[in-house]
């Protein structure tokens, strides 16, 4: 759903106004853990979640808590934006939040390598939790940097495909594509020319579309972003290759970049009920799990199915897999209150009916193994697709970095400049790509 979706354009701002906090943060990963968490005391939590039905549901966690734990009294404060979280996690003081809730994992290196939040591996040692046996292992992997887990999940968004069976009926197509080849090959079957436009477009490949990122593309190669010395892997492993070209195979094949954005400009965006999956305009769509809710909430003339995206041709045995992105939330290093911090954040994360009640007021995907498989949850058959993509181990995630999503924008922009045609050597533009990144990492440190 919007509020909670990861938007590129806000978690990239919002991860570069972090990097104010590798110099400005004062905060030490064991500062102030010293208080008792028995004794009555009141936290303060900031949250992102801005509407109606998003507040009511922090509102009934955060209920959820104060009854387990009757001393602990939380201070709610949401519509918070990261630029605020970061200032008040720089300097801190008596309205400074205890506990934070982002929705930019991009942010998690900023986070964790300046000590803005806490690492909270002794907590759960203390606690007798093993992360990696709690949570799904993309949404592990967002949560730590550089051996650091300063954050936890709290629900997730996991990617996969949205498309219209009566338009796939109507082209003879029996069941959604399972590789790269597959889907080709259908996006061409469902693309009904009319002049030189479109009647109805088979899928709407360009990095400028809706959802259809590079770093969602990515995810399904299972790229290695960086080597084990932490420099740019773009130029040496296959995969980004391999998923450049499979992108630029489908914009020329359907129509070609200048004809595919001449018709996406006369499209609806991507919030608003014109969506052109809504509308039947675009027939197949990449897409996250509260893609479902906004579409049947426009009640389509179609039936709406929903299946994982497709694979390499090569990984035709990982067909299962998605991206995996997610709400994050961790202790403020400038908290006096961390082990009662400690207790909310542990309560809001690994609580199996707390993380199952929020996830079916929010919409979006559990974030432990057990609430992923719980009886309790409540949804539409075809949410179960998304379930399914974020306990599968070979989902991937794009991993935190210390300049935050700054190495994602630079592939992004080679992304544009290849597809448009502007960059015409794929090989030469990966090697410049990566000397970018690494010069960028290299300032930031």
């Amino acid at each position: 759903m919007p509020g909670t979706s990861r938007k590129a354009t806000f978690a990239l701002v919002a991860s570069a106004s972090i990097a104010l906090l590798a110099t400005a943060c004062t905060g030490r990963p064991d500062a102030g853990a010293s208080d008792d968490a028995s004794k009555e005391t009141t936290l303060t939590f900031w949250h992102a979640w801005s509407a109606p039905s998003e507040v009511k549901a922090v509102k009934d966690l955060i209920s959820g808590f104060e009854k387990a734990h009757p001393d602990i009294h939380v201070d709610v404060v949401g519509n918070m934006t990261d630029d605020k979280m970061n200032q008040a996690l720089r300097t801190g003081g008596a309205k400074a939040p205890d506990v934070i809730s982002s929705f930019t994992t991009n942010s998690v290196g900023k986070f964790c390598s300046s000590g803005a939040l806490v690492d909270l591996d002794p907590f759960f040692e203390k606690s007798g939790i093993d992360p990696e046996k709690t949570f799904p292992k993309a949404m592990n992997e967002y949560t730590r940097f550089d051996g650091n887990r300063c954050a936890v999940p709290l629900l997730g968004d996991a990617y996969g495909l949205y498309y219209n069976k009566t338009a796939f009926k109507k082209a003879g197509i029996t069941a959604p594509p399972k590789t790269w080849s597959e889907f080709a090959t259908d996006a061409e079957k469902l693309t009904i020319p009319r002049g030189d436009t479109y009647k109805q477009l088979g899928f709407m490949p360009d990095y400028h579309g809706w959802e259809t990122t590079t770093e969602h593309y990515l995810g399904q190669f299972s790229p290695t972003y960086f080597d084990k010395d932490g420099k740019s892997n773009v130029a040496k492993d296959p995969a980004f290759a391999q998923a450049f070209t499979v992108q630029k195979k489908l914009v020329d094949e359907l129509g070609g970049y200048r004809k595919l954005e001449t018709y996406r400009s006369e499209l609806g965006d991507e919030w608003g009920p014109k969506h052109p999956f809504h509308t039947g305009q675009v027939a197949m769509q990449l897409d996250g799990e509260w893609r479902l809710g906004m579409a049947l909430a426009t009640k389509p003339k179609f039936d709406i199915g929903v299946a994982p995206l497709p694979v390499p041709d090569d990984q035709a045995d990982q067909y299962g897999k998605g991206y995996i992105t997610g709400t994050i939330a961790g202790i403020a290093a400038t908290s006096k209150k961390q082990n009662a911090a400690w207790e909310l954040v542990k309560y809001i994360s690994t609580n199996t009916d707390a993380v199952v009640n929020f996830s079916n007021a929010i919409h979006n995907v559990p974030s432990t193994l057990a609430a992923l498989k719980s009886p309790k949850l409540t949804y539409d058959p075809r949410f179960k697709t998304f379930l399914e993509i974020a306990a599968n181990p070979d989902s991937t995630t794009a991993p935190a970095s210390v300049n935050g999503g700054v190495y994602l924008t630079t592939i992004q922009q080679f992304g544009y400049d290849y597809e448009s045609g502007k960059a015409t050597d794929l090989k030469k533009g990966l090697q410049q790509t990566a000397r970018q990144i690494d010069t960028d990492i290299a300032q930031a440190k």
